[in-house]
């Protein structure tokens, strides 16, 4: 993108209103990654609906905000209660609490905000780096390629799927079928509409990803609630330790940048597969680097490097999750599907367009991605000591809070009761999936792709005279196909694989 585009978008962003709903963005970002049990998928869900009253750049701000700050906050519940706030914050657990027993909480909480923000900015540098060219690359695209990019989205249903394959499949199929409501793509038929207009334009996404992660969630803490274990770890939180010194010195800094760094760019690229998130880079780079540290013992037992490597891991994968969504319009995260939905609302589409009709915005989002991330270093710098009584407030404080926020939002969206009811119903089955152990993942993976897969497949078919040959004999989509097939068939070819090393060990 020119000059000419950076600085105009830059101008936009310099009004008030914009730095205004980005400060909320980050403020409300930190509390719900702090508080465990909410998420920063289930934050911009909820969110996003109320952001169509704002402008782009308004509401963009503070969806980045929010996703940004959310990510590096749910770092703060996993050092000071060993309770990972979101799922990205896992391993953070592992050092960031024995790191607050010895007395060390106050630089654990540093340390976290710091590599948090070194990670996001390395990961959003290579957004800004990569992102055109590969936008520029899908220009030679058409609907066979197309279809067989949205065929590999579909495929991570298998990485999404968790130990049961099969359920996560069952789950994919049914977001599928429920893509087919509304009119057909090429016929304009109606299809499953069930003598609903509201239907006809096909079940809105938005609503169903604020009941599946933000009323489904609610329901299954109600559920699962247990009161004397809450009320202990209520004051569990109570009692606070001497957190001490926040800032690292400067030869901590130096000892621990250039493997962050390391482990900033393996993050990003991670970011960048669909389906991979923040829980699988995290893990990935802690476990890598205990591999090749000089202090392998101290992982898991209070390592400064450990819980630095993990938080750099954690924001790591927004800028690839980013540059997946923008280039190819296939989610990075659940947090970029939901952002999809926010840029088609706004008529814009992932894909070579937001680079040539939308470069400005696009260049708008980047910018404000980084400004995101300064902000939460200075603001998380300069309240680290109070985060622990962000903890404090109760379950069912919380729960009603998302359920109002739920519900306006879902009505927002298009000022229509029907949404509403459309939420409710996919919090219901969002509740009856986690009940069931059922992957939630898929579901959402084959309702957002579906329709692009069936358009692009009969449009494909309809150039090519009915030859599917299409599909291997371009070599992009040949490439795609063959990258698709090993996704399916790697938890097969991986289970034999491990079933002969044995083999050949006792041989």
């Amino acid at each position: 993108m020119s000059a000419e585009v950076w600085i105009s978008a830059l101008q936009t962003l310099m009004q008030p209103s914009v730095l205004l709903f980005l400060l909320a963005g980050v403020l409300i970002g930190t509390v719900i990654g702090a508080l465990p049990g909410l998420s920063a998928t289930m934050g911009v869900a909820i969110m996003t609906p109320i952001t169509f009253w704002f402008s782009p750049a308004d509401g963009f701000a503070m969806l980045m905000g929010l996703w940004n700050a959310a990510i590096f906050a749910g770092g703060i519940s996993a050092i000071l209660v060993n309770t990972p706030g979101t799922p990205a914050s896992i391993t953070q657990t592992f050092d960031g609490y024995a790191l607050y027993k010895q007395g060390k909480g106050g630089l654990a909480l540093g340390i976290n905000v710091i590599f948090s923000a070194i990670g996001g900015l390395f990961s959003i540098l290579c957004l800004i780096l990569f992102a055109n060219p590969i936008a520029r690359f899908t220009v030679t695209f058409g609907p066979t390629e197309y279809f067989m990019l949205a065929l590999f989205g579909l495929s991570m249903m298998v990485a999404v799927s968790g130990e049961d394959i099969l359920k996560g499949l069952i789950v994919g199929a049914a977001g599928i079928l429920l893509s087919c409501v509304g009119l057909d793509p090429i016929l304009s038929v109606k299809r499953f509409t069930l003598g609903q207009t509201s239907l006809l334009a096909g079940i809105s996404f938005i609503p169903v990803m604020i009941g599946m992660f933000g009323i489904g969630e609610v329901l299954y803490q109600m559920y699962s609630r247990r009161r004397k274990q809450e009320a202990e770890e209520m004051e569990a939180r109570k009692v606070n330790l001497k957190l001490g010194k926040v800032l690292p010195t400067a030869k901590e800094m130096r000892q621990l940048t250039p493997r962050c760094l390391v482990a900033a760019a393996v993050a990003t690229v991670i970011g960048a597969i669909p389906a991979a998130g923040g829980d699988i880079a995290s893990i990935i780079c802690w476990g890598n680097s205990k591999k090749t540290s000089k202090h392998p013992e101290e992982y898991g037992n209070g390592s400064l490097e450990g819980l630095a490597v993990s938080s750099t891991a954690n924001n790591g994968v927004i800028g690839g999750a980013m540059t997946t969504m923008m280039t190819l319009g296939i989610p990075g995260d659940a947090v970029t599907a939901i952002l999809i939905g926010s840029l088609t609302m706004y008529g814009m589409q992932p894909g070579i367009k937001m680079f040539t009709e939308n470069a400005v915005f696009s260049a708008q989002i980047m910018i404000l991605m980084v400004l995101a991330n300064l902000i939460f270093l200075v603001l998380g710098l300069a309240t680290a000591k109070m985060s622990a009584k962000v903890l404090n407030v109760s379950q069912p404080t919380v729960w009603t809070a998302v359920c109002i926020l739920c519900i306006v939002g879902s009505f927002a969206l298009n000022n229509n009761f029907f949404d509403v009811i459309v939420m409710l119903l996919a919090g219901f089955l969002g509740f009856l999936l986690k009940l069931y152990a059922f992957p939630n993942g898929p579901f959402i993976l084959g309702l957002l792709l579906g329709g692009m897969m069936e358009s692009n497949l009969r449009r494909a078919l309809v150039m090519s005279h009915g030859s599917y040959a299409t599909f291997v004999t371009r070599p992009i989509s040949g490439i795609l196909f063959a990258i698709v097939v090993l996704t399916l068939f790697w938890p097969l070819i991986k289970k034999v694989w491990t079933r002969k090393a044995p083999a050949t060990e006792e041989k």
